[in-house]
C-alpha cells in the first residue's frame, strides 16, 4: 500500500496497559474503536505529498497529534486516510475489537 503514497507512511502505536477497554477516537473521521486491556494497536496514515508534508497539521512534519484522557485517546491522523492494525501488521476489523460505535450488536 505504501507504494501508492510516495509521500510517506507513518505508524503510531497506541497501547492499553489498563484493566478496562480504552476508547480510541481517530480524527478527523470520528471513528471510535475500543482497545482491549493489555493490547496494542497501530494507527497507520499515508500522505501522497511529494514534499513529505502531512495535511491537516499546523507543522508539515507531524503525521499525528495525540490527546490523552484517563479512559480515552484521540489520535488526529494528519494523512489522507488511515487504518488500524495489530503489532504484527494484521488489519483490525472494528467488530473484532467489539466497537459499539460500528457494531451495535456487541
Amino acid at each position: 500500500m505504501s507504494e501508492m503514497f510516495a509521500g510517506g507512511t507513518a505508524r503510531l502505536l497506541v497501547s492499553n496497559d489498563g484493566e478496562e477497554p480504552l476508547e480510541l477516537s481517530v480524527e478527523p473521521w470520528a471513528d471510535i474503536h475500543r482497545i482491549p486491556p493489555k493490547r496494542t494497536c497501530v494507527v497507520v496514515t499515508h500522505s501522497s505529498a511529494g514534499d513529505g508534508s502531512w495535511s491537516g497539521t499546523l507543522r508539515g512534519d507531524e503525521p499525528f497529534q495525540v490527546d490523552h484522557r484517563p479512559d480515552s485517546v484521540t489520535v488526529w491522523a494528519n494523512g489522507e486516510c488511515f487504518h488500524l492494525s495489530d503489532t504484527e501488521g494484521n488489519a483490525i476489523d472494528a467488530a473484532d475489537w467489539h466497537c459499539p460505535a460500528q457494531n451495535p450488536a456487541t
